[in-house]
């Protein structure tokens, strides 16, 4: 057996007990600034507001209540007031624990002497595809929990939360992490010559259950409808752009693209889809006849807003929109980071390499997706 690798899963256990112990002991001796004004301000608060379509949640002397109009949420001194969606404190929370995450995955990895072929990213992308539809059900469940005040709820309060972000992001990893080890044991003992390949499988079939869920819902619910015109669109420029513009760096400029194949096309893939949904969204729901205004939730994405509409006058804001930028940062970002990922950078740490890209795929095209099926199905 090797020690050294089963140390270093050990050693991240035993990091991530202490740190949640240290969370724990701190919300039990100071409740009120450790777990009030920080744990459940920040992070679990907006999970409960979002659980129940709420525009806030409000927790007061241990009592929490939402509230789905915007007037209703005031606070008092007293009271912690938390609203769905993300903050600048909250976004570095999840970064620094999704650092410390990856970390342990790398563990993993090494543990099952898994993850230096680039087609693992492939192999995982219906995967996030599927995360994106999953995260969309409940925001179906949400406009049915709001059209039949809660009698018509397909999943309920507390159940539900393990559909919200972040947690949904351990509930994929949690199915994630069963079909690797399913199919690993099919390519150790012969009935398959690579895992990766049912493990694209795999993940298709995860995809295909969620669409047909969200296909019942659009026949089923007159709160849901279908707009068609928004996954072609979506899924028609973003192929486009990421395929052009893997194919100019390709031919042009082969260095940024060498290190990472193929894969790189699904890093560009995926941050194209995210850019596109938010361009579409943003400025042209109304005009594709979308029944919903969509704001941005990330504060990077309402920086970006908030200063192209600084920058630009408002006639020309009128007719080109605000979100068109972000795409731009997206596809820089991805660029760069092909860039970074080059062949003795991949050659040196191929493990660490494949695992990082697998996560800029997937904060890319997770999110890309649900923002994209929102919009299909006009909630």
């Amino acid at each position: 057996m090797d020690y050294s690798r089963l140390d270093l899963v050990r050693a991240w256990i035993a990091t991530a007990v202490a740190g949640l112990l240290a969370l724990g002991g701190g919300s039990l001796l100071a409740p009120g600034i450790v777990y009030d004004r920080f744990v459940w301000q920040y992070f679990w608060g907006p999970v409960v507001a979002d659980a129940h379509d709420a525009q806030c949640a409000i927790r007061s002397g241990g009592d929490v209540v939402t509230h789905t109009t915007a007037s209703a949420c005031t606070a008092g001194a007293d009271a912690v007031l938390a609203r769905p969606g993300y903050t600048i404190v909250s976004e570095v929370g999840y970064a620094i624990v999704g650092i410390f995450a990856l970390l342990g995955v790398l563990a993993v990895l090494r543990r099952l002497q898994i993850g230096t072929d680039r087609r693992f990213v492939g192999a995982l992308v219906p995967m996030m595809l599927f995360g994106g539809f999953l995260r969309t059900i409940e925001d179906a469940n949400d406009a049915v929990i709001t059209a039949t005040d809660g009698a018509g709820a397909w999943i309920a309060y507390p159940l539900n939360t393990i559909l919200i972000s972040p947690v949904i992001y351990v509930t994929v990893f949690v199915v994630a992490l069963a079909g690797i080890v399913v199919c690993l044991w099919l390519e150790r003992h012969d009935y398959v010559e690579r895992y990766t390949t049912p493990l694209a499988a795999y993940g298709a079939a995860a995809l295909a259950i969620s669409l047909i869920v969200l296909a019942w819902g659009v026949l089923v619910r007159p709160e849901i409808g279908f707009y068609p015109q928004v996954p072609i669109l979506t899924l028609g420029l973003a192929t486009a752009i990421a395929v052009g513009i893997h194919y100019a760096l390709d031919r042009w400029w082969p260095v940024v693209t060498a290190g990472t194949g193929l894969a790189g096309l699904a890093v560009l893939w995926g941050q194209a889809v995210d850019g596109v949904a938010n361009v579409i969204n943003g400025d042209w729901a109304s005009a594709l006849g979308l029944p919903v205004t969509y704001t941005p939730k990330h504060p990077a994405n309402r920086i970006i807003i908030d200063v192209t509409q600084a920058i630009f006058p408002a006639d020309v804001v009128a007719i080109i929109g605000t979100s068109w930028p972000f795409l731009l940062v997206k596809l820089a970002v991805a660029i760069v980071v092909l860039w970074l990922f080059n062949e003795e950078f991949m050659d040196e740490s191929p493990r660490f390499g494949v695992l990082l890209l697998i996560a800029i795929v997937a904060v890319g095209l997770g999110p890309g997706t649900r923002d994209m099926a929102r919009a299909t199905i006009g909630i």
